[in-house]
Order: C-alpha cells, then sequence, then structure tokens
C-alpha cells in the first residue's frame, strides 16, 4: 500500500502544475512530518522545477541553525507553537535563495507520546510564507495513530500551500 493516497498525490501535482504555470517555486520547513511534505512533491516527475529546497529540523537545535528560530521563541512558546511554526517558514524563505516564492512549514506532535494537556497528541501548527508578503499560521488538531496525523498534517499542508498559491499574483 502506497503512502500517499491517490487523492493526495492528485492534490499535490495540481499545486505543481499551477506553481509551474505562475512561476512560483516552493520550499517546506518540517518537523513532526519528517520531510513527508517534500517527499510528496518530489514523487511527482518534474517536480525540480518548482521545488527548490526542504529542510527537516525534528530538533529544536536544527530550528535554530538551519531556520534561525529564536531561541526566545522556543522557550516562550514551544516547538509545537504558531510563533514557532511562522519563524520555520519565514527562516526557510530567507534560506532558501531568491528564488523561492513560498515557503511551508509544519510543527507538532505526532505521538503516540509528547503530548501534554496543553499540547495533546495531534496539535499541529502550520505556517505559509510569502515572498515580499506575509506569513500566516494555523492551528489544527488531527486524529489518529501517528502515521494518520503525519499524513493528515502533509494534507493541511498542500491545502495551506494550494490556498496561499491562489492568491499569489
Amino acid at each position: 500500500m502506497a503512502f500517499f493516497s491517490n487523492d493526495l498525490l492528485e492534490a499535490a501535482e495540481a499545486l505543481l502544475d499551477t506553481c509551474r504555470a505562475r512561476g512560483l517555486r516552493l520550499t517546506t520547513a518540517e518537523s513532526c512530518t519528517g520531510g513527508l511534505i517534500a517527499s510528496l512533491m518530489t514523487e511527482i516527475p518534474g517536480s525540480s522545477d518548482v521545488v527548490g529546497r526542504g529542510f527537516v529540523t525534528y530538533s529544536n537545535e536544527a530550528k535554530q541553525e538551519m531556520l534561525g528560530v529564536h531561541a526566545e521563541t522556543l522557550a516562550a512558546h514551544g516547538a509545537v507553537s504558531g510563533e514557532t511554526a511562522r519563524e520555520m517558514a519565514k527562516g526557510a524563505l530567507a534560506r532558501a535563495g531568491p528564488d523561492a516564492h513560498l515557503a511551508v512549514a509544519v510543527t507538532g506532535v505526532a505521538g503516540p507520546g509528547g503530548g501534554s494537556a496543553e499540547k495533546p497528541v495531534g496539535t499541529i501548527w502550520l505556517a505559509v510564507a510569502a515572498a515580499g508578503g506575509g506569513t500566516v499560521a494555523f492551528k489544527r488538531h488531527l486524529d489518529g495513530d501517528r502515521a494518520q496525523i503525519r499524513r493528515a498534517a502533509v494534507e493541511c499542508a498542500v491545502a495551506m500551500l494550494s490556498s496561499a498559491v491562489e492568491r499569489a499574483d
């Protein structure tokens, strides 16, 4: 059985086609998904003309070193927060080079452990940063086991990127 559903692959292909038609390039910054967003995109032949880079920053140290997430942000809000997701997306966009137009970031608690009363398993924060534009972040609570939560986070990321691409002109 394939990890990604045909529906998700089709959504990613449509996203890449729209980006290609608009001359947009994407980058990813992933924590709990561990590179699955980039993996999904690169399942599609020809994705290299849209997907420039992907950052897997599972640890707080990696978030700081690779994406420039501030230690103060992590201390005040934690790795699973809107503030961290925003800094991840902005950092990925800044580090992806001048031809990057959009960055998506995801951070969360995929489980089965690691959750808390404030941030239970399934808590996910996603953010999209646009070059020359703003950054938006959304919180989601996803149900299921670890694999289901991670897949659902990828689906949310594709939907967020698709929405951002539709708004980009």
